[in-house]
């Protein structure tokens, strides 16, 4: 058998949190129950702060080349379907 309780996280019930008032609040002085969270960087971010990287460089004049092909193929197929070319 599961424990009830288990499905509610792990923020205790308020019910039976000590120094809670009615309305949620905490008394000047009391500090409120501790809670899990996820604040926080979890993995060093690189700095590219100093200049672009040449991999994002080198990526953008790939995805560049590409469209150029693309439209120079689509401006083909519509000459070639039209006859003029």
């Amino acid at each position: 058998m599961t424990d009830p309780r288990a499905a509610d996280g792990p923020d205790p019930d308020p019910r039976n949190t000590p120094d809670l008032e009615p309305g949620g609040g905490v008394p000047a002085g009391s500090t409120p129950p501790a809670s899990g969270g996820t604040s926080g960087v979890s993995e060093h971010e690189p700095d590219t702060r100093h200049g672009f990287p040449v991999t994002g460089a080198a990526t953008i004049v790939v995805v560049c080349l590409i469209v150029v092909v693309f439209v120079a193929v689509v401006v083909a197929l519509i000459l070639m379907a039209t006859g003029v070319w």
